[in-house]
């Protein structure tokens, strides 16, 4: 079921949403040769609780960190290590979660770590404007098809791929609320977006097919062709003045 918050409720959101988009901000800012995935982990959960809050993902269905750290080839759910030392050229999907005040904020980012390939900064860059295209279209009387279809239109235009077993989601009270929000679609079709709701756009989007696997740690998600993935997520409110993005830093 949809849940669909209050003027009140939404401002104590935008709480949870910025402290999770500043622990985003300072994972970004330690991603640099020779860190450790783990390193940047442990900066995320100490300025989370720092701001009084709690780490989404720690603890959620067993995940054992605060932060899921993506490399390269890792689409998603990347769990963080010692043994995860960054190289200059890395692209790093770091994905943060802050629960403050009985609501959480949901947001992600790819970084380059040091200099990256022209391949993989066009990957970068197609994927981050793939989630402002569904951005656009996340506005009152739209459908979640139309989000889906406008991310999969401009990604696919330039020879990317929209990972279909992973999708974005509804957020609030709990971390992943209905609606289900898909990369794909047809516009006009799926749920309807009402004022009030919040929902968490999220592009995975593949340099190569859009096929993924799950390690055997149950987590870790990697393309299949073993080629470079990106991902970035916003929460977004739908109002009548059109979205807004509530993972933004002061």
């Amino acid at each position: 079921m949809v849940t669909i918050k209050t003027a009140r409720e939404l401002s104590k959101m935008k709480d949870a949403c910025r402290i999770s988009a500043e622990a985003l901000r300072v994972a970004g800012e330690a991603v640099k040769p020779g860190v450790t995935t783990y390193e940047i982990d442990t900066i995320v959960r100490n300025y989370i609780e720092k701001q009084g809050a709690t780490p989404s993902f720690l603890g959620y269905g067993g995940f054992p960190a605060s932060a899921c750290i993506s490399v390269n080839n890792v689409v998603i759910h990347g769990i963080p290590s010692k043994k995860c030392v960054l190289r200059e050229g890395d692209i790093v999907s770091v994905d943060v979660g802050a629960y403050y005040e009985g609501f959480h904020g949901d947001n992600a980012y790819t970084f380059p770590c040091g200099e990256v390939s022209a391949k993989a900064q066009a990957l970068l860059d197609a994927t981050r404007e793939g989630l402002n295209m569904g951005i656009a279209q996340a506005l009152v009387g739209n459908r979640i098809g139309d989000i889906g279809s406008a991310v999969q239109k401009y990604v696919e235009a330039r020879s990317y791929s929209v990972v279909r077993d992973f999708v974005g989601h509804g957020v609030g009270a709990k971390l992943h609320e209905d609606p289900s929000v898909p990369n794909y679609g047809t516009p006009g079709r799926g749920v309807r977006l009402l004022p009030g709701m919040t929902i968490a756009i999220e592009p995975m989007i593949n340099e190569g097919t859009f096929e993924v696997r799950v390690l055997d740690d149950k987590w870790t998600t990697v393309t299949k062709d073993g080629k470079l993935s990106a991902h970035f997520e916003h929460t977004v409110a739908i109002t009548p003045d059109g979205p807004k993005i509530m993972t933004l830093c002061d």
